[in-house]
Parts: structure tokens; C-alpha cells; sequence
């Protein structure tokens, strides 16, 4: 297993020590863009870390937050790109289907990158009707890192929410997990 974290503009700087990959997210909604994101992809990638891009996703407009996700997530061969699909801070949330066009979309604009679906035990038991995730299922699951409460196949485990978010990945090392970012080879997840 292989040993992450995912930030946001709370954590402006992080210890990338003893870490294989870093998800950083970009951008929500239509207009929001993460003012730390340039400092934090350059922390990332000068530690060799796998390096992921997420999007917050809010209900309504899919195609014109796809097109602004992926217009404002740097573009480099191996990065991962992912979707966060949760209760927004006003309490709604993307529907099922709305969440599927969007990966779709993201996967359309950027067809060389895998597209993962990041959402908690909650959504994927109680909200998934289809079990689309793109390229992978990205599993946010609060109990001993690696075993996630879950049926489906997944590529990364949340597992951890403090000091951050600590996640694990289903390789056995970043060159597998470059190389399977590079679409080499299979990867979908079924529920």
C-alpha cells in the first residue's frame, strides 16, 4: 500500500515525508479555485509524489464545471484527476446522475488522464445507484487504513480526517500507480 494525503487551501503547507502521493484540490463549483494550489503541486512534485487533482462538486451546470476543473488543474502525464462528491456547504448535494456526467465529461476533456470518483461510505451505500467511478473509487472510511466498510473494489482509502486527510492506495509502488494513472492497463470499480 501506498501512503497519501489530500489538501486543500486549510493546509497551505504539508510534510510531504514518508508520503507516495498527494491529491490537491483545485477548484469548486464554477469560481472557485484554491489560492494555495500552485505551492502545493510544485511541494508535491518536488518530493516524486503521484500527484492528483480533485474538484468539489455542487449540483447543476456539470459540463461548465468539468470545462472550469479542468481548465484551472495543471496538465501533466500521470497526474490523476477526481471528482468530490459530498453535502456542500448549504446542504444539497449533486444528484446520482449529475455525478456521472461529470466524470464523463472530465473524462471526454481530458481523455488521457484516469478520472476517479471520491465520495464517503454514506454516499456510495446511500446515494450510488449506478456504481460509476470513472476509473476508480476513491473511498473516504474512518476505521484501520486499507479496510474500508465497503463491497466494491477501490483504488484509495481515506481512512483518516486529522491533523489531515490520510489516505492509502492499492499499489505496490508510485511507478504502478503512475503507470496505471497513465491509463496502462484496466481499473474500473464495481459496487
Amino acid at each position: 500500500m501506498l501512503h497519501g494525503v489530500d489538501v486543500s487551501s486549510y493546509q497551505s503547507s504539508f510534510d510531504t515525508d514518508g508520503l507516495d502521493f498527494v491529491f490537491i484540490k483545485a477548484t469548486e463549483g464554477r469560481s472557485y479555485v484554491n489560492p494555495h494550489l500552485a505551492a502545493q503541486v510544485k511541494r508535491a512534485r518536488d518530493a516524486a509524489c503521484v500527484v492528483g487533482f480533485y474538484h468539489f462538486l455542487w449540483p447543476g451546470n456539470l459540463t461548465a464545471q468539468a470545462e472550469y476543473f479542468v481548465s484551472k488543474a495543471p496538465e501533466k502525464a500521470g497526474d490523476l484527476l477526481a471528482v468530490d462528491w459530498e453535502m456542500t456547504g448549504d446542504g444539497t448535494r449533486a444528484t446520482n446522475a449529475e455525478k456521472d456526467r461529470f466524470i464523463r465529461e472530465v473524462k471526454r476533456l481530458r481523455p488521457h488522464h484516469r478520472v476517479l470518483l471520491y465520495c464517503n461510505r454514506h454516499f456510495w451505500l446511500n446515494y450510488d445507484t449506478t456504481s460509476y467511478a470513472g476509473d476508480g473509487l476513491w473511498i473516504a472510511d474512518y476505521v484501520t487504513a486499507g479496510h474500508p466498510r465497503i463491497k466494491a473494489t477501490w483504488r484509495i482509502h481515506q481512512y483518516a480526517d486529522h491533523p489531515l486527510d490520510k489516505d492509502v492506495a492499492a499499489f505496490a509502488s508510485r511507478t504502478a500507480m503512475r503507470n496505471w494513472a497513465r491509463l496502462q492497463g484496466a481499473g474500473r470499480s464495481a459496487r
